[in-house]
């Protein structure tokens, strides 16, 4: 086997969907992180590359001055695993983004591999069912601030289309002055990211719904089909003028994929402690756990002392 080496990446491109739709459609995924669409919409705040090798794929992301590479997508291969980490190591690179599936592989052919639980970037599941209809008691708080939105607000909901578009990126345009974005990193590169999505929204196979209140685009989500199972919702935005828009784009979300997605993913939260609140508030059925490994870890496997 062929070393793997920096050289056999290249930046993430668009052109790159067919290639990670093929992997997908013969291992899918299972968290919103190693979606193409996720890397290739933050292509400008995380650098992502990928390499083919050896029928995988293996990305790996630098987010200055820090490189991390992921375990490779495809069948497990213990080899190409450890030919990974030979490459992280070599590279001073962390290992990142790790599953359950794949951190039970390494940890059995290397049990001292000290993984960290990366909380912050663990995707929030939900059943579908429950954001749908807010069942019961646990429920109660945010169906009373939905009702309250739906008792004195009218709106409408439609499909994002091609004749969506425009006023879905007027709103974007009118959240991001509302959220003060040119001020802050990390929401202005979410607003490149999500540019991003609309300009290419069809390209990418993506879905969404777009939350009308006095003929206005108000509140809107854009999502896709992860697996066979689960829709993943990349974005969801609403106005600061309506109490209970949140609550009335997430429920519609949940209705209009109820039929064909058990679950639905609404990523991370980042360990900003408002949003942590707000996802766990509605619920989660599970989370989609991620680990790492430091560098100094690998380099330590793979060159071991004495």
């Amino acid at each position: 086997m062929s070393v793997l080496s920096l050289q056999d990446f290249h930046r993430i491109t668009l052109e790159d969907k067919t290639l990670f739709e093929a992997f997908a459609k013969r291992f899918p995924v299972t968290h919103s992180g190693n979606l193409f669409t996720t890397m290739v919409c933050w292509q400008e705040f995380v650098q992502y590359s990928v390499a083919s090798y050896q029928d995988h794929l293996v990305v790996s992301a630098r987010f200055d001055p820090e490189i991390t590479v992921r375990p490779p997508f495809g069948a497990p291969d213990p080899v190409l695993i450890d030919e990974v980490l030979r490459l992280a190591a070599a590279e001073h690179a962390n290992l990142g983004y790790v599953e359950q599936p794949m951190k039970q592989l390494i940890a059995s052919r290397h049990p001292s591999m000290p993984f960290v639980e990366d909380r912050d970037y663990a995707d929030y599941v939900y059943r579908t069912k429950d954001l749908a209809t807010l069942p019961g008691t646990k429920y109660a708080k945010i169906r009373n601030r939905l009702n309250k939105f739906t008792g004195n607000t009218p709106y409408s909901i439609e499909p994002i289309a091609q004749g969506t578009i425009a006023d879905v990126e007027a709103f974007l345009h009118r959240w991001c002055l509302w959220k003060d974005c040119a001020k802050d990193p990390y929401l202005e590169h979410e607003r490149r990211a999500m540019v991003f999505a609309t300009t290419h929204f069809f390209e990418l196979g993506l879905s969404g719904l777009a939350l009308r209140i006095k003929g206005e685009v108000e509140a809107i989500a854009i999502f896709e089909q992860m697996n066979e199972n689960t829709v993943v919702v990349h974005f969801e935005k609403g106005s600061p003028d309506y109490d209970g828009v949140y609550k009335a784009i997430n429920m519609e979300t949940a209705r209009s994929v109820q039929s064909h997605s058990e679950f639905l993913d609404r990523e991370e939260d980042l360990g900003l402690p408002g949003l942590r609140k707000a996802k766990e508030s509605y619920q989660p059925d599970h989370l989609a756990r991620v680990w790492h490994v430091e560098n100094p870890a690998l380099i330590a496997l793979v060159h071991p002392s004495g």
